[in-house]
């Protein structure tokens, strides 16, 4: 399965102990599962990765290091601009399609609520898992 994670759900499973760190766990573990992610979205894990989680500039550049060696970069697809409720979360959807991912794991309500986009589904981190597993 391809998945693309939103940043918030790749910096809780980076920094944290829980569910979405479980949700990354089983994704790396697994050769049948790929994780996508955009340039977007690296930059937004490597920006809040050290402002809400205080990490070094050497910890997020190990981090960065891993989720490049691991994951699968897409350039995000152009999104029509009612795609969504929130514009910022437009590369996201763009990411999902050019990435060919099957579905998007989010705590965002906003795009929760789309529930599926261009045949791919969004999925809370609980679902994504339940379901990998």
């Amino acid at each position: 399965m391809r998945v693309v994670l939103d940043t918030n759900v790749l910096l809780s499973g980076m920094a944290v102990r829980g569910l979405c760190e479980a949700l990354l766990d089983l994704l790396f573990d697994s050769p049948s599962h790929k994780v996508v992610l955009s340039e977007h979205i690296l930059t937004e894990f490597r920006r809040q990765y050290r402002e809400k989680f205080g990490m070094t500039a050497e910890e997020t550049d190990l981090a960065e290091s891993f989720l490049r060696a691991n994951c699968e970069l897409a350039v995000p697809n152009d999104v029509p601009p009612d795609a969504c409720r929130d514009p910022d979360d437009l590369p996201i959807l763009g990411t999902l399609v050019a990435g060919e991912a099957d579905c998007l794991a989010t705590g965002d309500a906003d795009l929760l609520a789309l529930g599926r986009y261009e045949g791919s589904c969004i999925l809370s981190p609980r679902q994504c898992y339940d379901i990998l597993r």
